[in-house]
């Protein structure tokens, strides 16, 4: 597999959990009671999986192969895409305060969890369909091994090799729950 697949693979798995989100979203806002243990495991898919994972593979190795390849890190897409990650940060912070009180305050999880889902929503399009091309475009064959043994190296050493199975499972499960 390339590292691209790989990292396109990942955002299904990411855009399922905002599907999942924005289902809770609704009910929260319907007044529906919502399993506050499924508010925490997002949270720690977002963390753990979604940046820990996938945004840790962009950030330190693609865009890095992308840079010295000859894409400008200011100014561009790259650019874009870091100011994004910390934009999600940012409403992951909102979310994860908003579980850790003795009560879930609904209104600030909800007020995270929108934002998170609209900006990675549009941000994994823009990843998909422009920065993942230009990174074809720029990074010779060579380099893409290279970058496809790293990321390994980040599944097997730096996240462990069960994880991504953990989260995948996990996903399907939020899907099957709160979207059949």
């Amino acid at each position: 597999m390339k590292p691209i697949e790989i990292l396109k693979e990942e955002h299904q798995v990411i855009l399922g959990v905002l599907q999942v989100i924005d289902a809770i979203v609704s009910k929260i806002k319907k007044g529906e009671k919502i399993d506050n243990n499924d508010l925490r495991d997002i949270v720690d898919f977002i963390k753990t999986f979604a940046d820990r994972c996938h945004h840790r593979k962009e950030e330190d190795l693609l865009f890095k192969y992308m840079i010295d390849a000859g894409v400008p890190k200011e100014g561009g897409p790259i650019e874009v895409m870091l100011s994004e990650h910390e934009m999600g940060r940012r409403f992951v912070k909102i979310m994860e305060d908003s579980l850790n009180r003795q009560s879930v305050d609904y209104s600030k999880f909800v007020e995270g969890a929108s934002g998170y889902s609209g900006l990675l929503n549009e941000h994994i399009y823009k990843e998909d369909n422009i920065l993942y091309r230009m990174a074809e475009m720029h990074i010779d064959d060579e380099s893409m091994k290279r970058l496809l043994e790293e990321f390994e190296m980040v599944e097997k050493f730096e996240i462990g090799e069960e994880v991504h199975k953990r989260y995948h499972q996990l996903s399907e499960n939020l899907r099957k729950k709160y979207l059949a």
